[in-house]
């Protein structure tokens, strides 16, 4: 009579669930085997279950962490240099100074430079940035060990002997020199040493990397968990929503909001099956991989986890409206524990708490498992398995996996068997259709912020509860509550002040009507009190806390761009970007879209009522000592100085009111001391051909982006020099500042909005000591920046230039050639012909090489290749977007450093600039 095991036999030889299994086994070997089960089930009620589902008594917080797992972090910490952060955190700050290694593609020389190469790429969003976990240790060659030839540059070694100071017992069980460290536990080790500021940044250069992120930060030092709701609340993604009735539209929205299916993935002991490979198979399409996850067959994927073990990541797959590319139609969360369920029961729990359904890996059921996961009767959550059975335990596993099933209330449906024989792309093809299954039907659905509300009840740590961060959102929903009445000045009289100041400009002379009526204008606002919202606002500006200042900063941006419903998109094709015309530029011919409400907003009031108070003293209708309002400048520099944008230019009124920013940079210069040396680097180009993007990538910064969010002003944002670097690069800051949406690209009338268009083209290029013209085609500038060229070339002042042309519809097209350029520099395109004629010059049409000297061979040209490798929301950033963007970095800061820009300002001397150059525009 056959043996009971052949039921695993037939499993192993291919077939993927025991309903199949169970037709071909004769009514006498399975009794044979079931009476063998009952015989071990009766032998293990017997036994104290050691896991208890649900009454919270021997999971709080793994409360019996080995001694050895503390000091692994502590060594780890020290390891990587991180250890004098764990009081003080890493800020975003001291992540995004400009450094000496700002200006050099550099390779990690010893541990402690990983944390920072992995910064520099991930601000960069270098797409290789988790490889950047190996060293290059400057020593002489005959100490370093041969390199076969085909081996990997980067990966060389470090030698702990080098630091005489160091234990040699204290890295005996972490990564030895022929072993890099764990990209994963390079990651832990950042986000446990940096302040809540740099998580958030972290997290979201990571998504826009496609990198899965982190959800749950494992901290077995001080037994506490984390789950990362506020590191995860930044990430804004755009997709398409298919409503059952009806027309679907494009969805943006912050990835913490929406509720979605969930499907975790976790490991039983030893699974031959890599979990994250099978979630990257799922997650791609046909054509092309994608490593979401990081695994063991990527670069030094191989070296074994040190603290990153308790890591839960989580990964989305997000619909595209387009049939051939989206594998669900709706969108979909992985969640992905590393390390085995056994060790992280509090994760796993949470996990059955939170998911649609989860997949267990697991190589061998033994009674050990059949007691952890029967105490998961009762769950509602669906349970898989996948297995890939050892061959000696065939009959063990099936025994007891046939008494577990019924346990678990689930069926051989929910059991999938992959080994080595099996076909791959058949088996993810399975699973794709199992999860579609779950997910059309009737599931638990959750957003991110009811997966905390669980948390909590486990007594996991979430990073938003602490006391600043909540009470800095309790100011901001009492603001944007009351949103309506809070901005007084944003129509009459503020916008009819702006016309009449330039009317008075113009004028030039005292007793002029227009002097009076703005006069009149000013003292209507001066006479007007903050309303309430804006009290509020400034209260926050003026918490004496800091954290909690830059708390409600970032809770006020997210809370007014949620106040109101988005209205929904037809779909952008191909990269959610304008289309382009056949001449290259992007379509600007539809009506902007009302602009959304932003802290510039609020900004804007304060700066009304600081204008008109400051224009009356000075006529003299107002006592110096009944100002109200002189401290404002100080309190909007707050955002300066917190790395959020601060509006230069009023996008609403196109004007630069002057004694406001002259005040805000009086306030700057008190705030920076005695390092007060300033370059300005401005970025110029029309909506749509990625300024803003180009800025935040090279710069870490976070000027507003997309065409349908980003506000129509000009706004800076401050970059620090470290000190040890100040010296050489011969300032103390760098100031960007950038267009937004100012320069619209087409020729008005004279006197309209063109003429206000090149003055304020005129202000930002006059200001700067390098200026970057963003081109959608290189045969044309728009025809404000070209009149402003023309302008500052009269006046003798022309700042230190790159044009950049950025590809924005085709990754793979190749930039023009450098024979080719100087054809399109000579070319005049219809801008410089209608430019000329404006100008109303006589020595003939001007070319962009005639006006700029453009000199190809100087790189004066860039070619940027476009930005997603793929078609978005799954789409990464091109790694040829982000080498581009570095060696224009590293230029830019070049010339700085060697001079070739216009030398550097005190801050003194750019009011001044402000002043001259203000007077001058009409």
């Amino acid at each position: 009579m056959a043996s009971p095991g052949i039921e695993v036999e037939l499993l192993v030889r291919g077939h993927s669930d025991l309903g199949e299994v169970a037709r071909e086994v004769k009514a006498s070997e399975r009794g044979t085997a079931v009476a063998i089960a009952d015989l071990e089930w009766r032998e293990m009620e017997g036994d104290d279950c050691e896991f208890h589902y649900g009454d919270g008594t021997n999971e709080a917080q793994d409360s019996d962490f080995p001694t050895v797992e503390r000091s692994r972090l502590q060594d780890m910490l020290s390891l990587l240099g991180l250890e004098t952060y764990q009081l003080q955190k890493l800020s975003l700050q001291d992540a995004l100074q400009i450094s000496s290694d700002s200006v050099r593609n550099w390779a990690p020389q010893a541990p402690r430079d990983l944390p920072w190469n992995f910064l520099r790429k991930l601000q960069a969003l270098n797409a290789e940035a988790r490889n950047s976990s190996t060293v290059v240790l400057d020593a002489p060659l005959d100490a370093r060990p041969v390199e076969k030839e085909g081996q990997v540059e980067e990966i060389v070694y470090w030698d702990t002997a080098d630091d005489i100071s160091a234990d040699i017992y204290s890295f005996s069980e972490l990564p030895t020199p022929d072993t890099p460290v764990h990209p994963l536990d390079l990651l832990c080790a950042l986000l446990l040493s940096s302040d809540s500021f740099l998580r958030q940044e972290i997290v979201l250069k990571m998504s826009l990397c496609q990198f899965a992120l982190p959800l749950i930060l494992p901290d077995s030092e001080n037994h506490c968990h984390t789950f990362l709701l506020w590191a995860m609340r930044g990430v804004v993604r755009t997709w398409w929503s298919q409503p059952p009735r009806g027309t679907g539209s494009l969805r943006e929205d912050s990835l913490v909001l929406p509720r979605a299916p969930a499907f975790a993935f976790v490991r039983m002991e030893v699974s031959s099956n890599s979990k994250s490979q099978l979630l990257n198979a799922v997650l791609s399409p046909g054509h092309r991989q994608r490593d979401c996850f990081w695994h063991r067959d990527l670069s030094v994927g191989t070296s074994p986890r040190e603290i990153a073990d308790g890591l839960v990541e989580i990964s989305w797959f997000l619909p595209s409206g387009r049939e051939d590319l989206d594998l669900f139609p709706e969108p979909v969360a992985f969640l992905n524990l590393r390390g085995d369920i056994g060790s992280h029961w509090l994760q796993f729990k949470l996990l059955t708490e939170v998911s649609s359904a989860v997949f267990i890996l697991t190589d061998n059921i033994s009674r050990k498992e059949y007691k952890l996961l029967s105490s998961m009767k009762g769950s509602a959550t669906k349970c898989y398995f996948i297995l890939s059975p050892c061959r000696g335990k065939r009959n063990t596993n099936l025994r007891l996996l046939g008494r577990l099933l019924p346990v678990l209330r689930v069926d051989h449906s929910h059991v999938l068997v992959k080994v080595s024989s099996t076909d791959s792309a058949r088996f993810v093809r399975r699973l794709r259709s199992i999860v579609a299954h779950v997910a059309r039907s009737p599931c638990r659905r959750l957003s991110l912020e009811d997966m905390a509300h669980a948390a909590r009840k486990l007594g996991l740590r979430v990073d938003e509860d602490c006391e600043e961060c909540q009470r800095a959102k309790d100011r901001m929903e009492r603001i944007t509550g009351g949103i309506r009445g809070s901005l007084r000045l944003q129509g009459d009289p503020g916008g009819t002040a702006a016309p009449v100041d330039r009317e008075l400009r113009q004028a030039q002379w005292a007793g002029d009507p227009a002097e009076r009526r703005l006069l009149e204008l000013r003292g209507q606002q001066a006479g007007q009190s903050p309303a309430g919202g804006l009290q509020d606002f400034i209260a926050g500006l003026s918490s004496p806390s800091l954290g909690e200042k830059q708390f409600f900063l970032r809770w006020m941006e997210w809370g007014l761009a949620w106040a109101a419903q988005p209205r929904p998109r037809q779909p952008l094709e191909p990269a959610l970007a304008p289309r382009a015309k056949p001449g290259g530029a992007a379509d600007l011919s539809e009506p902007p879209r009302p602009e959304p409400l932003g802290l510039e907003h609020f900004l804007r009031e304060m700066g009304q009522l600081y204008e008109a108070e400051s224009c009356l003293v000075e006529a003299g209708k107002l006592p110096t000592g009944q100002r109200r309002f002189t401290h404002f400048p100080g309190l909007a520099l707050e955002l300066l100085l917190r790395g959020l944008p601060l509006e230069l230019v009023d996008g609403s009124t196109l004007s630069a009111p002057l004694r406001w920013v002259t005040g805000l940079l009086r306030e700057l210069q008190a705030r920076l001391g005695r390092r007060s040396r300033l370059v300005v680097l401005s970025a110029l180009g029309v909506p749509g051909t990625g300024t803003s993007t180009l800025l935040n990538t090279m710069f870490g910064l976070h000027f507003a982006t997309g065409r349908a969010r980003g506000p129509r002003g000009a706004f800076m944002q401050l970059v620090t020099v470290a000190e040890s670097f100040s010296q050489d690069l011969g300032c103390d800051h760098i100031l960007v500042i950038d267009s937004g949406g100012l320069i619209t690209g087409t020729l008005a009338t004279a006197g309209g909005r063109f003429e206000l268009e090149v003055s304020l083209a005129t202000l930002i290029m006059g200001l700067s000591n390098v200026t970057v013209v963003s081109l959608a085609d290189t045969r044309d500038i728009p025809p404000a920046i070209l009149h402003a060229f023309l302008r500052l070339e009269k006046a003798g002042h022309m700042p230190s230039y790159q044009f950049v042309h950025q590809n924005l519809h085709d990754v793979s097209a190749p930039g023009p050639k450098p024979r080719d350029r100087w054809w399109l520099l000579d070319q005049p395109g219809d801008g410089s012909r209608a430019t000329a004629q404006a100008d109303k010059q006589g020595d003939g049409l001007r070319t962009l090489a005639d006006l700029a000297f453009c000199d190809p061979e100087k790189l004066h040209i860039w070619h940027i290749p476009g930005l997603w490798h793929g078609v978005p929301p799954m789409a990464a950033v091109s790694l040829g977007y982000s080498e581009a963007i570095f060696e224009l970095k590293r230029c830019l800061l070049e010339n700085i450093r060697n001079g070739l820009s216009n030398p550097n300002r005190s801050i003194q001397q750019l009011i001044e600039l402000v002043r001259r150059l203000r007077v001058q525009l009409p």
